[in-house]
């Protein structure tokens, strides 16, 4: 066996298997299915200071390989979730992340403040792909000023592992990740989804409420492991890859890309069961190619 065990920080995983925020649900709804205190980690849904109902239905779509969402971070608020939650979550043998959005700088700060408080929730991974509302609509995360401000107004409060996920609709995602990590961050995730949109050719109407959504699956993969691999030669602290991971083979690519870990994300609704799969693979893979460490992988690219 070899050892599958990665660092993020301070944060000790026992794999590089995570789930990705939004479609993993708080686990619990998966554990009928596996042990989920097998996974290196669950990334829980986004959660933000208040209530929020999403957005209008419908709100997905499915795509050539992959899928458009605009879910809108429905959920009932921090508060619910450190009351109803977090006693249901708390003692899985796992890291529990905690997704946290926000729409001003000060939304975050509220909401990395209140699930600090809770000591079983060892980090957070910041998404800074919301609208700001303070500055009509833009996304905190598409310039380095909006994503170093948001960070450097959480990193003040929020002591424990902080991640921070990136948006892929930037020109330059390094520009990004270095801003952020100038800032203390932990380590970076990426890619979010990418910004598309469907059309009813019968309705001539946009397929979802919102007209545009996130694009996720296996068609973002090529462009996701491209920008892991730039991120890897910008910045020196740990990366999270994702997007469009589907085996143990894709996982084993972000790895020699340059991440530390990766996270399971739409291909969560094709095999519930895939992240088991994908740790075992990774073992496999070690022990036919002698790697003792499943570490030695990262940035392994010949």
């Amino acid at each position: 066996m070899a050892d599958l065990r990665v660092n993020i920080g301070s944060l000790q995983l026992k794999n590089p298997v995570t789930t990705a925020s939004g479609t993993f649900g708080y686990g619990i709804e998966y554990a009928d299915l596996f042990d989920i205190s097998r996974l290196g980690g669950i990334f829980v849904k986004g959660t933000t200071i208040q209530p929020r109902e999403g957005n209008p239905y419908p709100r997905m779509a499915e795509t050539p390989s992959g899928m458009l969402n605009a879910v809108g971070l429905q959920n009932k608020g921090a508060q619910y979730f450190a009351d109803h939650i977090y006693p249901q979550i708390k003692d899985i043998d796992t890291n529990m992340i905690v997704n946290v959005s926000g729409s001003s700088v000060e939304t975050y700060v509220e909401c990395a403040e209140k699930i600090a408080e809770l000591e079983r929730i060892p980090a957070i991974e910041l998404n800074i792909s919301c609208p700001n509302v303070k500055q009509g609509g833009m996304a905190f995360g598409v310039t380095c000023q909006g994503a170093a401000e948001v960070v450097r107004a959480v990193r003040k409060v929020y002591p424990k592992t902080l991640i921070v996920k990136l948006s892929p609709n930037v020109t330059d995602v390094t520009e990004i990740a270095r801003a952020v990590e100038a800032e203390g961050v932990d380590a970076v995730s990426l890619i979010n989804t990418m910004l598309g949109m469907a059309i009813d050719a019968e309705r001539r109407k946009p397929v979802l409420s919102t007209i545009t959504g996130g694009l996720s699956g296996p068609c973002v993969k090529p462009v996701a492991l491209r920008m892991v691999w730039q991120t890897y030669k910008a910045v020196r602290i740990p990366i999270i890859g994702l997007g469009g991971i589907s085996s143990w083979k894709d996982a084993v690519e972000f790895m020699l890309a340059g991440a530390t870990a990766i996270q399971i994300g739409t291909y969560n609704f094709v095999d519930p069961t895939v992240s088991i799969k994908v740790i075992d693979g990774l073992n496999d893979y070690c022990e036919r190619h002698g790697f003792k460490s499943v570490s030695e992988l990262t940035g392994a690219l010949l």
